[in-house]
């Protein structure tokens, strides 16, 4: 979806002027005896505003090569932790305003959105343990072509033993494109304490259990439930809300962008990049959110992507690597010659690396996302207390 489908509705925010804070400004200044409450809360909300931005350029700054990469999404789930710790900081220290209405609505909304960012995380989880499986077979393939420990030429028995694993790879990242894929849909893993009931199947071993995830959940279907009813606040609730109606968009946006592109870059459970964006310009960060949107999106319009299974790059590595593998393994003719057993030699540096990546990559990012799954249980239970809600802890 371009750019041009994200200019938002209609919204008195095209009034504002240079700050979308200054009718806040206005309300307190014209209010005696409120003037430093005001100002620190402006102070505040400024602030958090401004890290948002910063977060989000930084993001947008990555080039063609890092965007989508494992590195990059790390980056992105430090944006979202660091926003998320701002966004509490405000609310824990205006809890007074936040107990009145319509903000109190407002932030209820977003607690109930991040509850359905959980779901998300867990089937991410599934989606880096995946990888990991890919790994493993991409090592018995570095394995079998590796020669260089030893000065003998490449036989057909250890091609045999490359060829076969390659197999298992492609039937593997074929089953992720099945959105019904059983391997994914019935696994039962959580965030929590070792329950003692792990699956040591085909799979491999797992380290932590989670909920069950229907054959009938969809990544798309969830993303579009966070996405529900969220509009920029208006003028006046701008106003009514002292300002707070601002960051509890904009944190419902984060969560929006940050889920949408974890379900775009991993493999998931029906996937689906069609999400409505109402996001206005007027916001400082709209700019490199939009940003990253269209290029993200351009990335899965590119004709070799349109059906992988995920748009990290890693993947599309994984993919090309195994392609170009499976032509030289049914190609080759033994004895090989000097320049094909050169080429094997590359491809298997190529393969070096990228194993490299995944094994230095994938376990902080799972713990990434651990602890992003804690952070949004932790901030919903203190959010509750904030509106007066402490009994209806989960």
């Amino acid at each position: 979806m371009p750019a041009t489908d994200f200019q938002g509705s209609s919204s008195p925010l095209t009034n504002i002027g240079r700050s979308i804070f200054s009718l806040r400004r206005d309300q307190v200044h014209s209010m005696e005896g409120s003037s430093h409450d005001g100002i620190v809360l402006d102070s505040d909300l400024d602030s958090f505003q401004k890290q948002v931005t910063q977060r989000f350029q930084d993001l947008s700054s990555a080039s063609s090569d890092d965007i989508l990469s494992l590195s990059w999404i790390r980056k992105l789930l430090d944006a979202f932790i660091c926003c998320q710790e701002e966004f509490k900081i405000i609310l824990n220290g205006h809890k007074a305003e936040i107990c009145r209405p319509p903000i109190d609505r407002m932030v209820s909304d977003y607690l109930e959105r991040s509850v359905k960012a959980l779901d998300v995380c867990n089937v991410i989880r599934d989606g880096i343990e995946q990888l990991r499986q890919w790994q493993k077979l991409l090592e018995i393939v570095l394995s079998a072509l590796d020669n260089s420990s030893y000065k003998k030429t490449l036989g057909e028995g250890q091609f045999r033993r490359a060829k076969k694993a390659l197999i298992d790879l492609a039937i593997a990242m074929l089953d992720e494109n099945d959105a019904n894929s059983p391997a994914i849909a019935q696994r039962n893993r959580s965030f929590g304490r070792n329950n003692g009931t792990r699956d040591r199947r085909s799979l491999g071993h797992f380290r932590s259990l989670s909920w069950s995830v229907s054959r009938s959940w969809s990544a798309a279907r969830q993303l579009q439930a966070i996405g529900s009813n969220l509009a920029a606040p208006r003028a006046n609730e701008i106003v009514l809300t002292n300002g707070l109606a601002v960051p509890v968009f904009t944190m419902n946006m984060v969560l929006l962008f940050v889920t949408w592109a974890l379900i775009a870059a991993i493999p998931c459970q029906d996937r689906g990049l069609h999400v409505h964006f109402s996001l206005p310009r007027q916001f400082s960060w709209a700019a490199p959110m939009l940003s990253l949107h269209d290029r993200i999106l351009e990335e899965s319009r590119r004709r070799e992507r349109r059906n992988a299974c995920g748009l990290l790059k890693e993947i599309h590595q994984i993919d090309k690597f195994a392609h170009i593998m499976n032509e030289l393994t049914d190609t080759a003719q033994f004895p090989l010659t000097n320049e094909r057993e050169e080429e094997v030699r590359q491809r298997v540096q190529e393969l070096s690396q990228i194993c490299e990546t995944l094994k230095i990559g994938l376990d902080p990012l799972e713990r990434q996302i651990r602890e992003v799954f804690h952070r949004i249980v932790r901030s919903r239970t203190e959010g509750l207390d904030c509106l007066g809600g402490g009994n209806t802890h989960e």
